[in-house]
């Protein structure tokens, strides 16, 4: 095919609409043609030497293939083609093949542990964007919940090459970008052919970049930032460019300077908490020239790195700058930036950080790219001048014209007079421009957006809430390395109660961490009259928040800081190097001040969660050199002291006695409630669940034997019961008792209830989580492939989908392929990292879950207990009204009086999952009350 010369990736002057010849993929079809060798390199996830390249004449050519594909596929001029490819070199390619084929591509990112929320997502999108073509692999198409119109890449790669390319219009949409948020009503932002090339134009010619220089992206391609800035600009001026997975960074910032340094960066890109985070690494214990990072290092190839996605804190960006001044970093490297999908990425960029931001705790942005127009108005629209704070709005050729299908967000997204309405607000000074907030209803927290409205919700349905009096808005105070969260609401109790508010205080935070995954600053309770309402009954956040950072509830957070310490017991100094070690490590995990931090505090009273526990687990094996902390020890001596002592003593492994009983919350004076593991063993399932409970009544879980090393499971099911029978009365020495079962655990809470009235003991609550009596047909179901596909399943190692069709696949392949070896490849190796689990600690855990099913199998019920609560869920199979009627209801068989059937939200799997949690444990409390009468 002939390649086109029309358009020169030098241009500087206005284009014109001769130019375009065929559009966008002029960018690449000149890139392949005047930079033929130029390369772009994909670094492995763990940023070692294993990587792949291609050139972008080697780009053009599979794009060129990939198109043939889409078109084999009959795909339509015009059709939108939505890109489901997490890695660079699939992604890439796939792009460029929509582009050159007259489609428009929209990049997609998968939603992992929260089945649900990634089918309503997929939902919207498909009917958002018209039933688009799905791209994506195999591995990730078997992750999609519901049916939509996928093809494979690899089934598109292998056609022969397009021989043609589309002719664009300046007008024609070249690309769909969703809006960020944590929202799964995303709006699609409409990219031009006319957009891009103007947002190239301009960020060339302020960046001052040659096809000499080198980009590095670590961004995923759904971020526009990724895909226009660290992708297209540098195609676009025949750059080279390194691509390198999120995770990689996330998980080792300084792999991001090591990367600079290897491939000789010149521009790349970094938000605020990027800067915070690899500052925290070089001034850790171990960093610095002497540690972490080499002393060969050498930075001094970096002309810019564009930071923008959240505020840019002056002093965490010029410490960031005087770390790194040693290893060649230039003083002037950091550029702040402002832009947004709606703008392509970056349109206003500050060239003189730090010199023009002393004396200031945030960065100004600089001046706008040639073409971009800037304004500042009032709440009536007239424009205000310089140093008056205002809504920032923006005009100019790069500026997105209308969302997609979306009509009502189009016409709210402008002015009348056709200025884009940003949300932000700011104030321009001798051109250049600073932003002081937002006027919309979100927070961004490391650079991601999260919207008010959506966890105000959840936490109006919490026991002790007023409905309509909670409001969740930002904060940013001198230091902060992002925006922090604030959670308000009013009580329905009285306030002086404070073992009531605190189980509240903790309720509001477990919530928001499994709602959100990180934990508000401030929850502040606040009297009714607090709260500014419009009179439409809207409360007012930004006031409110203004209210809050001039100090004005500083009595009722006093109060709130009192009540806390009261009921932590007070605030206990770390002793010695190895509390103080531990406390650095508590901190740490929960980005607080180390002083904070108490020797006494319970890791659960401060938030931890079950990944919190894998995650402190594998930090003080790290920092305190251990070979092995077992989760037990971490579960049983939750304190900085008691965990402390245990490493100290040497006890970082399972004590050699086994003990059923592990205590995930012991404050409270109603009757305790212990719960029974489900069939794989563990009670991780349970820590979420068990701080709903706070200042209520102690919650404790029994695990399986079988875990710790020399441990041999049980051999019979009344060995087991009889076990965990003489465990709770070691802990309650008389009734009544409260106990439950979740799963295969039910039948064994009804066996130790069973036991404990023989003994003469009153049993005022028998729960059922989701399973009927005879677990004996479920248990003949599940072989020794399905236990472990099960398993696998638990620890969201694989999705439900595969759970559904990997026993059948694995059975036909075996005895060839070792089934427990290929679950172990297919997991993701981030999912695999969280638990630290490998092939041989999988083995493990599935030969004890296999021991409990063949346990299970003998199982028959007989005899009867006064009542039963039963919990139902979404069964594995079938309706939830056959599950009910027809199987759990024979639960009525085995009780003296009428048992009580509780309807839950979620499936079984999920029914305590972070999605679902809050509700259960509303309706668990209740029933306990019911039951035992407090």
């Amino acid at each position: 095919m002939e390649l086109s010369t029309a358009y020169s990736v030098r241009a500087r002057e206005p284009y014109t609409r001769s130019e375009y010849s065929w559009g966008v993929g002029n960018f690449l079809i000149n890139a392949a043609h005047y930079h033929e060798t130029t390369k772009i390199h994909f670094v492995s996830q763990n940023g070692s030497d294993d990587e792949s390249v291609m050139s972008y004449r080697d780009l053009l050519d599979e794009a060129q293939r990939i198109q043939g594909g889409l078109r084999a596929h009959q795909c339509q001029l015009g059709s939108n083609v939505a890109l489901l490819l997490e890695r660079a070199e699939d992604f890439i390619p796939a792009f460029w093949a929509c582009v050159l084929g007259g489609y428009v591509p929209c990049p997609l990112v998968p939603i992992r542990n929260d089945a649900d929320r990634w089918a309503a997502h997929l939902k919207h999108i498909d009917a958002l964007l018209d039933q688009p073509i799905l791209v994506t692999t195999r591995a990730l198409k078997r992750e999609l919940p519901g049916p939509l119109f996928t093809v494979e890449l690899d089934v598109l790669r292998n056609n022969a090459p397009g021989q043609s390319v589309h002719i664009a219009e300046p007008e024609d949409p070249a690309m769909l970008m969703l809006t960020s948020g944590s929202t799964g009503n995303s709006k699609a932002v409409v990219l031009t052919h006319g957009n891009l090339l103007a947002s190239m134009v301009g960020k060339a010619e302020r960046q001052c970049l040659s096809a000499g220089d080198v980009t590095l992206n670590w961004i995923s391609f759904d971020h526009v930032a990724a895909l226009l800035e660290a992708h297209m600009l540098p195609l676009y001026i025949g750059a080279s460019q390194i691509h390198v997975e999120s995770a990689a960074i996330v998980a080792d910032p300084l792999l991001f300077l090591r990367l600079i340094d290897q491939h000789r960066v010149s521009m790349t890109f970094a938000p605020n908490f990027l800067f915070g985070q690899i500052n925290a690494a070089l001034q850790s214990p171990g960093s610095g020239a002497d540690g972490v990072l080499e002393r060969s290092c050498d930075l001094s190839c970096v002309r810019h790195i564009v930071s923008g996605g959240e505020a840019i804190v002056v002093d965490t960006a010029q410490r960031f700058l005087d770390l790194l001044a040693p290893y060649g970093l230039a003083g002037a490297a950091v550029w702040p930036a402002f832009g947004m999908t709606e703008t392509c990425a970056g349109s206003i960029y500050s060239c003189t950080f730090p010199d023009s931001d002393a004396g200031r705790e945030f960065a100004d942005l600089g001046r706008p790219i040639r073409g971009l127009q800037m304004r500042v108005v009032d709440e009536s629209g007239i424009v205000l001048p310089d140093g008056c704070a205002g809504e920032l709005q923006l005009h100019g050729p790069m500026i997105f014209t209308h969302y997609y299908n979306n009509a009502e967000a189009t016409r709210a997204a402008f002015t009348s007079d056709g200025w884009f309405r940003t949300g932000d607000l700011g104030h321009i000074e001798d051109g250049r421009l600073s932003l002081v907030g937002r006027s919309k209803d979100s927070i961004i927290v490391n650079g991601v957006n999260y919207f008010s409205h959506e966890l105000e919700t959840v936490l109006e349905g919490l026991d002790g809430i007023e409905k309509s009096f909670v409001a969740a808005f930002p904060t940013r105070q001198s230091g902060d390395l992002t925006e922090q969260l604030v959670v308000t609401f009013a009580v329905t109790f009285p306030i002086e109660d404070e073992k009531s508010l605190y189980r509240l205080l903790t309720v509001v935070r477990n919530t928001t961490i499994l709602m959100w995954g990180f934990r508000p600053a401030v929850i502040l309770p606040l009297p009714k009259n607090e709260f500014p309402k419009t009179s439409l009954g809207k409360i007012q956040r930004n006031l409110l928040r203004k209210r809050f950072e001039a100090g004005q509830f500083a009595a009722e957070q006093s109060y709130v800081e009192g009540v806390t310490q009261r009921e932590l017991g007070g605030h206990v100094a770390p002793e010695g190097v190895l509390e103080q070690q531990v406390a650095q490590i508590y901190a740490q995990l929960f980005n607080v001040a180390p002083e904070s931090i108490s020797a006494t505090a319970s890791f659960f009273d401060l938030g931890g969660t079950s990944l919190d526990i894998l995650k402190l687990k594998r930090l003080v094996e790290s920092q305190l050199a251990l070979n092995e902390l077992s989760v037990l020890t971490i579960l049983r001596s939750p304190t900085v002291r008691a965990l402390a002592a245990s490493v100290a003593a040497g006890e970082c492994t399972a004590p050699a006695t086994y003990d059923p009983i592990v205590p995930l919350q012991l404050s409270g004076d109603k009757t305790p409630l212990f719960c029974v593991h489900p069939g794989v063993g563990e009670i991780l399932v349970f820590i979420n669940l068990a701080k709903y409970f706070v200042n209520e009544r102690p919650f404790y879980a029994l695990r399986a034997r079988g875990f710790n090393p020399g441990e041999k499971p049980f051999e019979s099911f009344d060995e087991m019961v009889r076990t965990y029978v003489e465990a709770i009365r070691q802990r309650q020495a008389r009734g009544p008792y409260a106990i439950a079962g979740y799963s295969y655990g039910a039948a064994v809470a009804f066996e130790i209830a069973k036991m404990l009235e023989s003994q003469g003991e009153r049993v005022s609550f028998v729960g059922s989580f989701n399973l009927p009596p005879h677990i004996k047909y479920r248990m003949d179901e599940l072989d020794p492939i399905e236990s472990a596909v099960n398993l696998a399943f638990f620890l969201s190692m694989i999705d439900k989908e595969q759970a559904h069709t990997l026993p059948a696949q694995l059975r036909a392949e075996a005895p060839e392929q070792d089934p427990l070896a290929y679950l172990v490849s297919i997991a993701p190796p981030d999912r695999l990292t969280e638990l630290q689990i490998d092939l041989e600690k999988f083995r493990a855990w599935a030969a004890l879950a296999q021991s409990l099913i063949e346990l299970g199998r003998s199982y028959v019920p007989s005899g009867a207990v006064e009542s039963m609560s039963i919990f139902y869920a979404i069964p594995l199979r079938g309706s939830k009204e056959d599950w009910l009627n027809l199987q759990l209801r024979q639960w009525d068989s085995f009780s003296r009086s009428p048992n009580h059937y509780i309807d839950v939200p979620g499936e079984h799997y999920t029914l305590m999952g972070a999605k679902h949690v809050g509700t259960f444990q509303a309706l668990l409390r209740a029933e306990l009350k019911r039951t035992l009468g407090e």
